[in-house]
């Protein structure tokens, strides 16, 4: 039997071998999907094209179409506004994220005393923003701190004065809005990139030293080899990253509070399933958009 299993073994190729593995790592999402959200998915489906009432035997589910989208869409006051906002914010804090996480862990990956000790600080926010101590964090304590950096370290270039400085060097208005408007999310972007740091500095050690000896032998400066030999390397995991980032940044939007409260609160649970399935939707476009641009781009090594 076991010779029989080695036989097979011998016979697969490198990429029967790569699928076969990749599928062994998918499987414990696979049964946790089948296991745990395949039946809410569909019921939350069905729910969307339902109008449901509670009573003392239970809910009382009815079919009535795409009632409860139009009403989304067009007679709720509050849903296509947060939308709008949600992937506007999106579309502000993504390049952001990524590219501060990519700066990070370019620097994180240089030999320095207590590199350890800045790792584990970049990514004590993923920890403090996970589980109960994620109820901890109010606005209050968002705005004492941007009030702090207004008044504090920050203010004593000012964005007022970083504005005119970029002005006065010609450059664009839209850029040194988005700029400025980095400054204004520092908190934000910061408490937002620790995975993306950690997917980053993975990435960054596992390319061979062999190719910087080489091309530090062939008189490359340190930015060249950046962008010659570092971001083509890591150009896969841009992709995951900005995947991340995207999920992430809609997963904290105000959208999904918006979703909670009209199910649990207001109890419409028809209306509130029928927004996360638009909600969903227009994930999945963005990120089928995002997909198709960024991995035209990419390089895979072989």
């Amino acid at each position: 039997m076991k010779s029989i299993m080695k036989i097979g073994a011998k016979r697969r190729t490198y990429a029967e071998q790569k699928a076969l593995w990749g599928f062994i790592y998918v499987l414990p999402w696979l049964l946790g999907f089948l296991l745990f959200f395949l039946i809410p998915l569909i019921s939350s489906l069905r729910y969307s094209f339902s109008s449901i009432e509670a009573n003392a035997n239970g809910m009382n589910i009815s079919f009535i179409g795409i009632s409860n989208y139009v009403e989304a869409l067009s007679v709720n006051t509050s849903f296509n506004r947060t939308l709008t906002t949600s992937i506007v914010n999106m579309v502000i804090n993504v390049p952001l994220i990524v590219i501060f996480s990519l700066f990070l862990a370019v620097l994180l990956n240089q030999r320095f005393v207590g590199r350890a000790i800045a790792r584990s600080i970049f990514f004590l926010p993923v920890i403090l923003a996970s589980g109960v101590i994620a109820n901890l964090e109010t606005s209050s304590l968002v705005q004492a701190i941007n009030e702090q950096n207004a008044g504090g370290a920050v203010s004593g270039l000012g964005t007022s004065e970083l504005t005119r400085i970029m002005v006065n060097s010609g450059v664009s208005d839209n850029i040194v809005a988005y700029l400025t408007s980095a400054v204004d999310r520092i908190y934000q972007i910061v408490s937002q990139s620790g995975v993306q740091i950690l997917i980053f500095l993975a990435g960054i050690q596992s390319v061979s030293p062999q190719l910087y000896e080489a091309s530090k032998i062939e008189g490359a400066t340190g930015y060249e080899a950046f962008w010659k030999i570092t971001l083509p390397m890591v150009s896969p995991l841009i992709l995951v990253n900005v995947i991340y980032t995207v999920i992430d940044s809609f997963s904290r939007s105000e959208m999904t509070t918006l979703i909670r409260e009209t199910g649990f609160t207001n109890f419409n649970f028809g209306l509130s399933s029928a927004m996360a399935w638009i909600y969903f939707l227009a994930i999945m476009v963005i990120l089928l958009i995002i997909t198709f641009f960024i991995s035209k781009r990419i390089f895979y090594q072989e």
